[in-house]
């Protein structure tokens, strides 16, 4: 894996889990059996952004972002 290829992917998952965490923040402030469906079951936390895009837009922003480097690095 070269130095770019290590870097974009590296910070496309810091930046997944920043996302994830602010996701965390904002789902149990909003309900508390979504912040933990959103701890215990990260993969469906997505599903709550969903119903609630206007709390949760900047949180997936973050995510795409990282989403978008972590696939800009491995091609």
């Amino acid at each position: 894996m070269d130095p770019i290829t290590a870097v974009l992917v590296t910070f496309g998952a810091i930046l997944i889990f920043a996302g994830w965490i602010q996701l965390l923040i904002t789902s149990f402030g909003d309900d508390y059996a979504w912040g933990l469906t959103t701890l215990f079951l990260p993969a469906l936390s997505y599903i709550y952004s969903f119903f609630a895009w206007q709390k949760a837009k900047d949180a997936m922003v973050l995510t795409g972002i990282g989403w978008t480097l972590i696939v800009v690095g491995l091609i």
